[in-house]
């Protein structure tokens, strides 16, 4: 009996797709295996291979037809001995569609099933020592180890296919193989997805439900605006060393610590910077209040040193561990983690070199710290070797231009190089 090649899903969204080109021609001989069309979707051109062997005895649709919908019959293929002169009669029967309609095998593994009928709903089961399988089917279990007597075919008359193959590979491997199954390495609780792709879920907490919420919102409707500066560490590291030498042990200043000193002062020195937006007006804040961002295993949140521009640089350390420390055993006060006029975001720990980071809204900038590092960079003509760190300045462009951002990271900059200044 004749077979209906179909349209095959070729993604799990698709509804139909272009029959851009045949590869066979009417009469010609086709093997299980073969590509003997392409099939264009929104997404991609993608090649079809035939799920049996036979004879392309007729091609309904042509090359070029466009919208042709999943699961319509593009061609019809003869099994051997059969005239073309069935295939009229064939097609006009009203019980065509208990023919088998899947001889094509679609490349994606979780395609839809076409049209159910008999045959393909209840497909013959392999019986015996003689496996019904496709050439490429064959291949790729003798090269992923499976044993095609466990594989049920979801092909014409329960030939076993390649989705088959590759669904079961698994599952169903040769009993000869020493080769330990991937499933075993699947936790009992994982999913599935559209794709075949193994997944379990980690409900998410209300910290990453209001920071998503917060950052898609601020990513959404705050214009962001990018500047970057290089900042030489060289005498802040000289500094740091020598403070912390003499604290005996009693404290460890870090050069996180001296960052969010240079903020809170360059904000104090440029109010400009210092600022939140509103549709009434722009809010210059009297205190630079520094959030700082910090991982917690509930997400991301941002304890506030708050007027930092007035504290030491040892009470600004002290402050920050223990907020670092409440946050993460979550125990912050929401006083200490809402509010806030500027974000600070350190990666240099972890060997980021630069990076942009998304405004915390309602806040108007947000600044990211890349790791110190040695480079070459030429002084007074002379090429030199210093500890560089990039930052790069998030800014609301409503209340922050780039002419204030750039002037706000020169003072910055100053203070970053100068760490004396600071203490003065």
């Amino acid at each position: 009996m004749p077979i209906k090649i179909t349209m095959p899903a070729l993604s799990p969204t698709m509804t139909d797709g272009t029959l851009s080109k045949w590869l066979k021609a009417e009469g010609d001989t086709i093997e299980a295996g073969e590509v003997i069309a392409e099939i264009e979707t929104d997404k991609a051109t993608m090649e079809v291979e035939a799920a049996d062997d036979g004879i392309l005895g007729k091609i309904i649709v042509s090359e070029g037809a466009e919208n042709v919908p999943v699961n319509d019959v593009i061609a019809v293929l003869l099994e051997d001995g059969e005239d073309k002169s069935v295939i009229e009669e064939f097609l006009s029967n009203d019980n065509a569609s208990t023919a088998p309609a899947a001889a094509v095998k679609e490349p994606v593994k979780a395609a839809p099933t076409p049209k159910a009928t008999p045959a393909a709903s209840a497909p013959t089961q392999n019986t015996g020592n003689r496996v019904f399988a496709s050439p490429l089917a064959k291949r790729i279990a003798a090269d992923k180890g499976v044993d095609l007597s466990a594989v049920k075919g979801s092909g014409p008359k329960g030939r076993v296919v390649k989705a088959d193959v590759e669904s079961a590979k698994r599952g169903a491997e040769s009993s000869a193989s020493t080769t330990t199954t991937s499933t075993a390495q699947i936790p009992a609780d994982a999913q599935t997805n559209e794709f075949g792709m193994a997944y379990t879920e980690i409900p998410n907490n209300n910290i990453k439900k209001i920071t998503a919420k917060r950052l898609l919102e601020s990513k959404t409707t705050v214009p962001h605006f990018y500047l970057t500066i290089e900042c030489a560490l060289d005498n802040l590291l000289t500094a740091r060393k020598e403070i912390n030498e003499k604290a005996n042990g009693d404290f460890k200043l870090s050069v996180n610590d001296f960052i969010i000193k240079a903020t809170a002062m360059a904000l104090k020195a440029y109010p400009a910077a210092n600022v939140s937006w509103t549709e009434e007006a722009v809010r210059q804040y009297i205190n630079a209040d520094i959030s700082v961002a910090v991982a917690t295993p509930n997400g991301l949140i941002t304890p506030i040193v708050k007027a930092a521009e007035t504290k030491g640089m040892r009470e600004i350390s002290d402050e920050v561990k223990a907020l670092a420390g409440k946050a993460r055993e979550g125990k912050l006060q929401p006083a200490e983690f809402q509010g806030g006029t500027f974000t600070i975001s350190n990666l240099g720990m972890f060997g980021i070199k630069e990076f942009s980071a998304i405004i915390n809204p309602p806040q108007s900038c947000i600044l990211a710290i890349g790791a110190g590092e040695p480079r070459p960079v030429v002084v007074n003509g002379e090429i030199q070797i210093k500890t560089m760190m990039s930052c790069t300045l998030s800014t609301d462009h409503r209340t922050v231009d780039g002419v204030v951002g750039a002037e706000w990271l020169q003072i910055f900059k100053q203070y970053i190089e100068n760490p004396v200044s600071m203490l003065v």
